[in-house]
C-alpha cells in the first residue's frame, strides 16, 4: 500500500487556532501579566512569536518581544544517541528572569512527551517559573510520558506508521499541517 498525504490544518485554520489559544492562555491566567513564552525549536520558536503578538493584541500593555523567547533542549534530551547530530540553537529568555512567572512552553506537535520532558529540566536550570504550562498546535496522541498539553490547536488522532509535519512560513514558506504515511483508506485501498 502506497501511502498518503492529507493536509489536516490550512494557513486559517492555524491562524484561528493560536487566536483560540491566545485567549485561553489569557482566561486560565487571568490576564497575560507574568506570561513568559518559550517556543522549543525549531517550529515553537515561530509560533511563540506568533502567540505573543495574539496576546498582543487581546491584552493592553503586553509587549510582544518582551514576553516571547526561544528554549533550546537538545541537551536534555534522552535520544540524543539515536538522532541525528543537530545543530544547537540559542536559548533567548524574554527581557527579566522566570522566576515566579507563568512559563508557556510552546511546540508544534505533541507526540511521546519526551521533547517537552527535556524542556522542564532545561527550565529547571535557568530559574524557577511559578507554573509551567505547555501550549501545542497539534496533539497527536501516543504518549510514552504522563505529559499533557494545557493549550491544542487541534486534537489528531494519529497511527503510529503516521507523521505529522507542521509547515511555518517563517521556515518552510507555507502554513500547513499534513500527515504523511500509513496506509490508503479502505475506500481508496478497494477502489
Amino acid at each position: 500500500m502506497a501511502g498518503r498525504t492529507t493536509t489536516v490544518l490550512t494557513k486559517d485554520e492555524i491562524a484561528r487556532a493560536l487566536t483560540r489559544i491566545a485567549h485561553e492562555i489569557v482566561e486560565r491566567n487571568h490576564g497575560a501579566d507574568g506570561v513568559v513564552l518559550l517556543g522549543i525549536p525549531t517550529r515553537g520558536g515561530p509560533l511563540a512569536q506568533r502567540l505573543a503578538q495574539r496576546l498582543a493584541a487581546v491584552e493592553p500593555g503586553v509587549d510582544p518581544g518582551a514576553i516571547a523567547g526561544t528554549l533550546d533542549v537538545t541537551m536534555y534530551r534522552d535520544d540524543l544517541r539515536r538522532q541525528p547530530t543537530r545543530t544547537l540553537e540559542p536559548t533567548r529568555l524574554p527581557s527579566g528572569s522566570i522566576d515566579d512567572r507563568v512559563v508557556v512552553l510552546v511546540d508544534d506537535v505533541l507526540y511521546s512527551g519526551r521533547t517537552i520532558r527535556a524542556a522542564l529540566d532545561a527550565i529547571s536550570d535557568i530559574g524557577r517559573p511559578r507554573a509551567v504550562q505547555l501550549a501545542v498546535l497539534v496533539d497527536r496522541g501516543h504518549r510514552e510520558l504522563p505529559i499533557r498539553a494545557d493549550f491544542v490547536g487541534k486534537n489528531l488522532p494519529t497511527a503510529v506508521s503516521e507523521r505529522v509535519h507542521v509547515r511555518l512560513s517563517e521556515i518552510d514558506g507555507e502554513d500547513a499541517v499534513v500527515i504523511t504515511g500509513g496506509d490508503a483508506p479502505a475506500e481508496e485501498a478497494s477502489a
